[in-house]
């Protein structure tokens, strides 16, 4: 298993954290996806290393920024 870290601009409330989750959570081998709201931090567990292009993807189809990992 494999945590990586990535920086969302955007999110504000409890519906940005179910549409981010809901996107990177879509994503093939990812198994867990935690939101700190307050700090705009995702913490991804997936089987191996997602593409950052898959989860740019992702965030931006929840119409939010990734800022980086």
């Amino acid at each position: 298993m494999v945590s990586t870290t990535y920086q969302v601009q955007g999110m504000t409330c409890g519906h940005c954290v179910s549409a981010v989750s809901t996107e990177i959570g879509a994503i093939e081998g990812v198994k867990d996806v935690q939101v700190d709201l307050a700090a705009g931090r995702v913490t991804v567990t997936s089987d191996q290393p997602l593409s950052d292009d898959a989860v740019r993807a992702a965030v931006d189809e929840a119409g939010y920024e990734l800022a980086g990992a």
